[in-house]
């Protein structure tokens, strides 16, 4: 099974780093993970969010956030199309389930 993962939404944001303290470097990206096989394709539920600074080169973690960051972050949470988790058929199961039927529909037929 095939796993991609795609960015939903990646901005930067101007609020002061908590290691660094510049206000230029600070970068949200937003990412959920699709798995795929022959059949179907299926997003998950969960989405990866991630805060990097490019001035010091750091992933910035939840527990260093300051309060505007969290205001950020909620801000731009709200924002996200995230994609549905259903799963999505592809052409080869679509003609599975046709193929099937009039195997069966011929089956009812013959032995009727």
């Amino acid at each position: 099974m095939k796993t991609q993962t795609h960015n939903l939404h990646t901005s930067k944001i101007h609020n002061n780093c908590p290691e660094c303290y510049s206000t230029e470097g600070l970068e949200f990206s937003f990412s959920q993970e699709e798995k795929e096989n022959k059949l179907y394709s299926r997003a998950s539920k969960e989405i990866k969010e991630e805060l990097y600074c490019h001035s010091c080169e750091q992933q910035i973690f939840p527990v260093k956030w300051t309060d505007d960051i969290e205001r950020v972050y909620e801000y731009h949470k709200k924002r996200l199309k995230p994609k549905s988790s259903g799963f999505k058929l592809k052409p080869l199961a679509y003609l599975l389930i046709l193929l099937d039927a009039i195997i069966i529909a011929a089956l009812i037929y013959f032995f009727k």
